[in-house]
């Protein structure tokens, strides 16, 4: 019953939240065109479940031409490409509020791992890469949750001569492919509920280390 009431409680809350949030959203979607490059949405390819590519959805928040400029597909703190509106969607999230489309549709779910893109994807295990995605992305998750400071992670990897990539590749994808594996075997409807719960937390809270109080028998760190 996990999967059919998953799939009920996206629509349902997706569908709320998107005409609740409209409010809101409508603003942002009339300040990106007046600002920037005047781009409101950014589309990109994505690896979704069972590893198939779809296109996730975001508001627009860096230079268009940012994959092909120093720093690649990572974002770092205090990243000169970011727009200035665009740090402060990213900083509280509202950047990823688009993705409750690609939830409602059907591409991605609330709760699940991030949908990554083919170079970020390639330093996962193998065993990683065959299991993460046996459920469909989210919105949010446990690897999110415990890394939501990735951007200032990779930020001082940077300072201390280490190439993003490697740093990546190293630091990044072990420990949360391993989080990602805790939750496959997990996940369910209290774990989903916990970990948005603990989204909006951290948002709050960034230092807290409550996800480690809350599920207690999460990988730990190196």
């Amino acid at each position: 019953m996990y999967k059919p009431l998953k799939r009920f409680f996206d629509i349902l809350l997706s569908g709320l939240a998107i005409i609740m949030l409209s409010p809101l959203l409508v603003p942002v979607m009339i300040i990106l065109k007046c600002t920037g490059e005047h781009d409101i949405f950014y589309g990109q390819d994505r690896i979704g479940y069972k590893n198939k590519h779809f296109k996730i959805l975001k508001f627009a928040t860096m230079l268009r031409n940012s994959p092909n400029m120093a720093g690649g597909l990572h974002t770092t703190h205090g990243d000169p490409r970011v727009l200035p509106f665009g740090r402060f969607l990213r900083k509280t999230k509202i950047n990823e509020l688009p993705q409750l489309f690609n939830i409602f549709l059907g591409d991605m779910s609330i709760v699940g791992p991030r949908p990554l893109v083919d170079k970020t994807f390639a330093p996962y295990s193998d065993e990683v890469k065959a299991n993460i995605y046996n459920v469909k992305p989210g919105l949010t998750g446990i690897g999110s949750v415990v890394f939501r400071d990735e951007e200032t992670l990779l930020s001082e990897c940077a300072k201390k001569g280490m190439d993003i990539d490697e740093a990546y590749a190293k630091i990044v994808s072990p420990y949360k492919g391993a989080l990602e594996m805790w939750y496959q075997k997990h996940m369910g409807l209290w774990v989903d509920f916990m970990l948005i719960f603990l989204t909006a937390w951290v948002i709050v809270f960034p230092s807290s280390e409550l996800m480690f109080k809350v599920f207690k028998d999460l990988p730990k760190r190196d």
